[in-house]
């Protein structure tokens, strides 16, 4: 063995701790560096510290059966926006300070999977009433299943075959839920309700989260047809308004909302469209109608704050430039100014306030997130 001099080995280990911050930190890529630039290093030990302070109040809201506080029908997507937090900032399952959380919070999820592959904790109700399953569970499985795709990988090979075998069939189910009979042409390829509701066969909202876990899955390597994706793309440039440069909830509901237009943006990312004609065109509907005051009204009545500034952010990324360097700073300080002694957030002011702060403390530090580039399905 070669014998290395301690003022070499010093230079040695010295070398590799900084190689190791940087990685860390987001400086190796194009992006990660875009991501570096547009923050001063108070700025970035500004952001460390938000971000921790939010996952140690995550941290005190989780129950005995490792979910975390919310409305019953919130579950277990409240649950699985929390683990995904704590990945964001690099924690893992079952290491570290957070790690044991993390696991069973993955457990709490895994037991809320029906037998038809659903990942949702209540029984549906055959009528359409809001704020119940009728209404939640469509976005509680399509949540639930990213975040398990997502940590999929992270997991000894015990856990990690609990996961698979309940991705397998909430990819079923997702499949049937897409496939399922639309009475306009125009709904093909998109998602909506478990009950049907309204005039819509399909809507944005939905699709968009549904097109998350189908990218999640597939980037773990499970079989995701390109066919599923490519259906959904359609669909979500169907509910692209030229005129108006942003994409709208529904054909039938045409009302674009940070949300929406967001969560648009994101689609086409996920669907290899980064830096289409309309996905500059909707980030620029973005600039010029973000929600610049904390929690306060949007452009549309129901556009809630933390969750649209969650699809922002990640859309915002995703087009780099000056859409991020104009968006992110901004948004970081009004999050940052805003956040509670106790690390959390405030409920949502608009609609979903009574999901509470566990809620919108993890959509907030997912949205701070994007510069680490940690989570996979949020990379550029």
């Amino acid at each position: 063995m070669m014998h290395t001099a301690p003022a070499n080995r010093c230079l040695v280990v010295l070398l590799l701790l900084t190689s190791l911050v940087d990685d860390l930190s987001g400086s190796v890529g194009a992006a990660q560096r875009g991501s570096r630039d547009i923050l001063s290093p108070a700025e970035w030990e500004q952001l460390d510290q938000s971000i921790d302070r939010g996952l140690s109040f995550l941290a005190t809201q989780q129950l005995d059966d490792g979910s975390f506080t919310t409305l019953p029908a919130g579950q277990p997507a409240v649950t699985s926006l929390c683990v995904m937090a704590f990945l964001s900032r690099g924690h893992v399952p079952g290491e570290g300070p957070h790690g044991e959380t993390i696991n069973r919070a993955i457990d709490f999820v895994l037991a809320t999977q029906q037998k038809n592959g659903m990942l949702y904790a209540l029984p549906i109700a055959p009528d359409f009433e809001q704020f119940n399953g009728s209404h939640t569970a469509i976005y509680n499985h399509a949540i639930a299943g990213m975040m398990l795709s997502e940590v999929y990988g992270m997991t000894d090979a015990a856990l990690q075959a609990r996961l698979g075998e309940a991705i397998i069939k909430a990819l079923e189910f997702t499949r049937v839920q897409q496939v399922a009979p639309k009475s306009k042409d125009i709904d093909k390829g998109g998602w909506r309700y478990v009950v049907p509701y309204a005039y819509n066969d399909s809507d944005l909202s939905v699709t968009s989260w549904q097109l998350m876990f189908l990218r999640s899955a597939k980037n773990a390597e499970f079989d995701v047809p390109q066919q599923f994706i490519d259906e959904a793309m359609e669909y979500v440039r169907r509910c692209f308004d030229s005129p108006r440069g942003a994409f709208n909830y529904a054909e039938a509901e045409r009302r674009p909302s940070g949300g929406i237009v967001g969560g648009g943006i994101l689609s086409l990312a996920l669907g290899g469209e980064h830096h289409s004609k309309i996905a500059r065109a909707a980030g620029d509907w973005i600039l010029a109608n973000r929600q610049r005051s904390y929690n306060g009204p949007g452009v549309h009545a129901l556009d809630r704050y933390h969750y649209s500034t969650y699809y922002c952010s990640q859309a915002m990324f995703q087009l780099g430039g000056r859409y991020w360097a104009t968006y992110y700073p901004e948004m970081m300080a009004t999050l940052i100014g805003n956040q509670r002694a106790d690390g959390s957030w405030d409920p949502e002011a608009v609609k979903d306030r009574s999901y509470g702060s566990t809620y919108t403390t993890a959509l907030a530090i997912l949205a701070l997130t994007p510069p680490y580039q940690i989570l996979p399905i949020y990379q550029a």
